[in-house]
């Protein structure tokens, strides 16, 4: 497929380079699926968070964790994003693949956030 058939999306977002092995371009797309999955789940506990947990949490610690939750599935989301457009920019131009900075992230989030909630359980 030469440069001028491709999208003009595709030729904005992904320029240059050659058509990589479809099998790989899917698989980058179904682990951006997966982080999305993830960001949405983070989504919906922040907001169950401060719908459902009126009692369990003073309001204000629950507001911030709630904040935290939505705030990382948001970052998740964008991460996703940049995360595919690397990827994909990697395997058109025959370049090493960059490192997952989400993954950190993420376990930084989730630790964050778990020990929090385990302090208040054993402090409440």
């Amino acid at each position: 497929m030469t440069e001028q058939e491709r999208g003009w999306l595709a030729r904005k977002v992904l320029p240059g380079g050659t058509e990589p092995d479809p099998r790989f371009t899917l698989a980058n797309e179904r682990t951006f699926l997966a982080w999305i999955r993830t960001s949405l789940a983070f989504l919906a506990g922040g907001l169950a968070l401060e719908a459902f947990a009126l009692e369990a949490f003073p309001e204000p610690l629950r507001k911030v964790l709630a904040i935290l939750l939505v705030l990382t599935g948001m970052l998740l989301s964008a991460g996703a994003a940049v995360r595919w457009v690397a990827i994909e920019s990697s395997m058109r131009h025959g370049r090493p693949l960059p490192l997952p900075l989400i993954v950190p992230f993420l376990g930084l989030a989730g630790a964050v956030t778990a020990g929090v909630i385990v302090a208040l359980i054993i402090l409440g």
